[in-house]
């Protein structure tokens, strides 16, 4: 997704990711990986909880969940991984994104 921000931007996107880290921890990779989007500590998982993210430990641990939120609030889109690679293509996302317009 850092690659492809302007894209995200472009198209009004917002993006926001949960991770499942300390508030120190969070701003610490942020800082080291210049990410332009914002990162949310969720150490305990309350947020993931909310949405249904799972948690496999066999699979190191919360595994990854993608929404797409439109202006409403309601969830347009929703993928929740069957592992740590599966996410979608940025393309794909763009084309939800298009279609929420």
């Amino acid at each position: 997704m850092k690659e492809d921000i302007k894209q995200f931007t472009d198209r009004k996107a917002q993006i926001v990711v949960i991770v499942p880290h300390s508030e120190e921890k969070t701003k610490s990779y942020w800082g080291k990986e210049n990410l332009p989007y914002i990162g949310i500590p969720d150490p305990d998982g309350t947020l993931g909880k909310l949405y249904g993210q799972e948690w496999n430990l066999i699979k190191l641990g919360r595994m990854p969940a993608l929404f797409i939120i439109d202006k409403k609030g309601t969830i347009a889109f929703a993928q929740y991984a069957k592992n740590m690679a599966d996410i979608p293509e940025n393309d794909n996302l763009f084309q939800i994104l298009e279609g929420l317009k």
